[in-house]
């Protein structure tokens, strides 16, 4: 392990009494943070600018910036990009960049830590985690556990490449895997607890077949709108999995293999589908807890907006898995909606706020998910008949 000129380990003990004043610092997670040397993890990395606009990110390293505000970047409650569009960056001349997703970073800590919280260890406890990234939260649980118990899954070769030589930095070696990490870990045996550090559109099924019964799941689910939240599942006996939302902020990544299709298609002709009036605006896509619910609505949707040729502004929700589409127009303090193929999607929309409405709008947290081979639901109320919307099962997994 390496610590660059100026004081790390200090900048570490204050960025993690920084980090408890703000609640955010489990008792448990301290003595690894304050141990971790991130800066290993993170050399280089990009974080996104204040100027207002399109978002644009610059790059922060020890060369650019110099070393005190680099690692005072590094050691802050901040997440740290480190690739986009899958591609690796070239460090040797790295500039501005617009225009591009960022695939691959260093999370904030304290969303990181209040994962690792949620997996309930103790010193006995063996983990897998998917998404190993740069490394940091892999090298948080060997500290904490020591790296025999750690398996960390990485889909991308560069970035496993990477965080393999920032773990052996660090003094870790956990074991790592280079594969799809949907299809789980290739264990020989079962994990006790199961993390994943990208968002899943549901959870792949492996994931509980590798986790031992009694053991714990936590992991973000999201949709092709929106993230969903944070949830954290106990698996029952090898068939079946319960738990609920515990945080409804977190937005991850999705994982590579569930991205959603580059081609949105064929846009519907102003002639296509049957036109009606809606009290149900398209702002409820956006908002906290509707967002929430119209996600569970459409499962397999997106959404942009564009204008018509009068210049209004026109919303369209498009379904990837049938080619419905729903294509909102504001009409006065109103709105109107345009619904065409086989399922109406604005009507789907509807419905499940009316229930989210009757169940009183609870927020995220009060929703509960049930995992099965084949079948997965988020609910409320109750699991047996109370209302609930079905997730994408995860193929290949």
């Amino acid at each position: 392990m390496t610590e660059p000129d100026l004081d790390a380990t200090a900048l570490r003990r204050e960025f993690a009494e920084e980090l408890t004043a703000e609640r955010k610092l489990p008792a448990d997670w301290r003595a690894a943070v304050e141990a971790v040397p991130r800066h290993e993890c993170s050399p280089a990395f990009y974080v996104p600018n204040d100027a207002p606009g399109l978002t644009a990110y610059v790059p922060i390293t020890r060369e650019l910036v110099g070393a005190e505000a680099w690692l005072r970047r590094v050691y802050s409650d901040e997440t740290l990009i480190t690739q986009f569009d899958g591609r690796d960056i070239d460090w040797s001349d790295p500039q501005p960049i617009s225009g591009a997703n960022p695939t691959s970073s260093s999370t904030l800590p304290s969303l990181v830590v209040q994962m690792l919280d949620a997996l309930d260890l103790d010193d006995e406890s063996t983990v897998t985690e998917y998404g190993t990234g740069t490394g940091y939260s892999t090298a948080l649980m060997c500290h904490r556990l020591g790296a025999e118990r750690i398996t960390s899954v990485e889909t991308d070769a560069g970035v496993a490449d990477r965080a393999r030589a920032a773990l052996d930095r660090c003094g870790y070696a956990p074991r790592l895997v280079t594969g799809n990490g949907l299809a789980g870990a290739d264990r020989s045996d079962q994990a006790a607890r199961t993390i994943a550090t990208m968002g899943v559109r549901g959870i792949p099924w492996a994931w509980v077949r590798e986790t031992a019964p009694g053991g714990l799941v936590v992991a973000t689910l999201r949709g092709w709108l929106r993230s969903l939240g944070l949830v954290r599942l106990v698996v029952e006996d090898g068939q079946h999995a319960t738990g609920q939302f515990i945080a409804a902020d977190p937005a991850f990544m999705i994982a590579r293999q569930q991205q959603a299709p580059a081609n949105i298609g064929m846009l519907p002709g102003d002639d296509d589908g049957k036109t009606r009036e809606t009290e149900v605006g398209p702002e409820v896509l956006n908002m906290p807890d509707s967002g929430f619910v119209a996600q569970l609505a459409l499962p397999n949707s997106r959404s942009f907006f564009m204008p018509d040729d009068d210049g209004r502004l026109r919303v369209y929700v498009l379904d990837a898995a049938n080619e419905s589409f729903a294509v909102l127009t504001a009409a006065g303090a109103g709105w109107l909606v345009r619904e065409g193929g086989p399922v109406s999607l604005w009507a789907e929309v509807e419905q499940s706020l009316a229930l989210w409405h009757a169940a009183g709008s609870p927020a995220a947290t009060e929703f509960g998910v049930s995992v099965e081979a084949g079948r997965q639901r988020v609910w409320l109320d109750n699991a047996e008949d109370g209302p609930s919307w079905r997730l994408p099962v995860v193929p290949g997994s």
